[in-house]
């Protein structure tokens, strides 16, 4: 069966009477996946379509899972003209209340097994059925399957920079199994992750290490460019996105999946923009008439911050989407270079938000006093500071001066010039 949405439905709930019941295949023995009873979705066919068959798709091993958090408060510091920073704040930085949140995503590797596609590797995305999950659950898948709808359905074609949704089934017991292809299995935390622990192994070597200095500046200069190669996706994806009325509204080092985390094969990297589940509509229709299931605390925000009309809705929303990529950019310019553990999202968030409300300058001279974060300095020196510039441009406090994503694009720190 075949299913097309965009605005051929709203939800993907399961319907009362199920047309077939069947079951999933199995590559290799898994858990429950074999025996899982499934429901087809049955709707009526539109202008593109995806898989909704299950017997269409092979189920293999779990790989992974994870669930949202939800940060209620954190301690932060009481800046002013006279408050002073140590190395030490980054560690008190990391105290915060955390709470799991109500929806875990569990991850099975597959392929298609049948039809045009055949072949054809997938990643399962699993949403928990409404018991495990509530409504919240549904709302998110629903929104995940109908924001890939809209975006693939662009006479422009499918955007390189996005991951592809392939299609999708629906279980008795109400899961949502949405089915991506398979364009790489790590993400942009698993590369730092990765790199920071190299950096620690070298560091902990010593004097022990036969590491000349040519050798050290290659593997320096390779990184940057790979950074900067994961950056260039990143504004791509996003790019296309805003070109195309969505917003992301969940931009994070695990949204973005690599084909590679290996530096020396940066030419062939392509990074794709994931998780879309609280992807925001931002057609003019939606915006004067308030739809949307996620959309409500940005809004809130953007009145707070002056913009009542749709016009000035719409451009808040695409600022709110860049201060997300730039707090994800810093990320990127810092962990990598740096030792594990040394800083993570969190704690440079709190950092730049709390501690130098924004202000890139005092950051920087903050981290110049700290060795183990002067590779990351260097980095966005690189260009006169040009690394900065575009940092500050992106996390300006005054939405209405951040750049767009093409804008950022077009800054010569993003061109690779600068290396």
């Amino acid at each position: 069966m075949l299913l097309s949405p965009p605005n051929c439905f709203s939800s993907l709930r399961r319907i009362q009477t199920p047309t077939t019941t069947t079951r999933l295949f199995s590559v290799a023995p898994v858990s429950t996946s074999n025996s899982l009873s499934v429901t087809r979705w049955n709707r009526p066919l539109c202008k593109a379509s995806f898989i909704t068959d299950s017997d269409s798709f092979e189920v293999g091993r779990l790989i992974g899972s994870y669930e949202f958090m939800n940060i209620t408060s954190y301690a932060g510091f009481q800046s002013g003209t006279d408050s002073e920073y140590s190395s030490g704040d980054l560690g008190r930085l990391k105290v915060q209340d955390v709470g799991e949140g109500s929806v875990k995503i569990r991850l099975y590797e597959g392929r298609v097994s049948q039809g045009p596609l055949r072949g054809t590797p997938v990643v399962f995305k699993v949403y928990p059925g409404q018991r495990a999950g509530g409504n919240e659950a549904d709302m998110m898948a629903a929104n995940e399957l109908n924001a890939h709808a809209f975006l693939q359905n662009s006479s422009k074609g499918i955007c390189q920079n996005l991951a592809v949704l392939l299609g999708g089934f629906e279980t008795k017991t109400g899961e949502q199994w949405l089915a991506f292809r398979n364009d790489g299995k790590y993400s942009a935390a698993d590369y730092a992750k990765v790199t920071s622990e190299k950096v620690s192994k070298l560091l902990s070597l010593g004097e022990n290490v036969s590491w000349n200095r040519f050798e050290q500046a290659e593997t320096i200069k390779r990184r940057r460019y790979f950074v900067i190669k994961m950056l260039q996706g990143l504004f791509k994806g996003l790019a296309y996105m805003h070109d195309h009325e969505r917003l992301h509204q969940s931009l994070g080092p695990a949204s973005i999946v690599l084909n590679t985390i290996v530096e020396r094969d940066a030419v062939y990297l392509v990074p794709r923009l994931r998780d879309l589940a609280f992807s925001v509509d931002i057609r003019y229709s939606n915006l004067e008439e308030g739809l949307g299931s996620f959309s409500e605390g940005l809004w809130r925000r953007a009145t707070s911050a002056g913009a009542f009309t749709a016009l000035e809705k719409r451009a808040f929303g695409i600022a709110d989407d860049i201060y997300e990529a730039g707090l994800l950019f810093a990320y990127l310019a810092f962990v990598p270079f740096c030792e594990a553990g040394i800083i993570d999202s969190l704690s440079l968030q709190r950092l730049l938000e709390s501690t130098f409300q924004l202000d890139l300058g005092a950051a920087r001279e903050y981290c110049l006093a700290d060795d183990r974060l002067l590779d990351g300095v260097a980095f966005l020196d690189l260009g006169d500071g040009a690394g900065w510039e575009l940092l500050q441009a992106m996390l300006n406090p005054d939405f209405r001066k951040r750049p767009i994503a093409e804008a950022v694009l077009n800054h010569r720190f993003m061109n690779a010039a600068v290396l």
